[in-house]
């Protein structure tokens, strides 16, 4: 990379560290061409980007950040894996890890919020954005129904009390 293609490459990065919510850092020692590709499949299927960047470029770009608190971690062969959905990116990273052994996960940044490895291990652990919007809607919904039933209940009641009465002058009648 010449000078025009680093700064152009840590102007893209910081671009991309404004508009996140999480970063990820990862330790990606001895690791094939077809994991890293399996692992950014996977990223994307999550939402996430997963991007292999020179620490010292990494570090250029996180300078002024919320995630200047990540540099630290930024040391020997890392990569960085990011997203707006932070339970998403540390998801696909704790699941990818599980199965890849020379895939570590280091650390990273909930916005300013520096984590450990067991801080993002615990993201992971919630439910997704998408699980919680549905169970939303779902408590949303849920009263409505409540209330139509309740409404519905004193005609029913009413309905079986003059059928009541309607068979009991029946039965006198009879």
């Amino acid at each position: 990379m010449d000078r025009t293609e680093k700064r152009e490459f840590v102007a893209s990065l910081a671009s991309v560290f404004a508009e996140t919510s999480m970063v990820v850092v990862t330790q990606n020692k001895g690791m094939t061409v077809a994991d890293v590709t399996k692992l950014r499949v996977a990223m994307r299927a999550s939402g996430a980007q997963f991007k292999v960047a020179k620490n010292r470029l990494a570090i250029l770009a996180l300078d002024g950040t919320k995630f200047d608190g990540i540099a630290p971690l930024l040391k020997g062969p890392t990569a960085l894996a990011w997203s707006r959905d932070a339970v998403a990116v540390s998801k696909a990273a704790i699941e990818f890890a599980k199965t890849n052994d020379k895939f570590v996960v280091l650390g990273g940044a909930l916005g300013s919020q520096t984590l450990n490895a067991d801080g993002i291990k615990a993201l992971s652990e919630l439910p997704s954005l998408d699980t919680l919007r549905a169970g939303l809607l779902g408590m949303i919904g849920t009263p409505a129904t409540r209330i139509a039933g309740i409404l519905q209940a004193p005609g029913g009641q009413i309905a079986r009390v003059l059928a009541a009465f309607a068979d009991k002058d029946k039965a006198e009648a009879a």
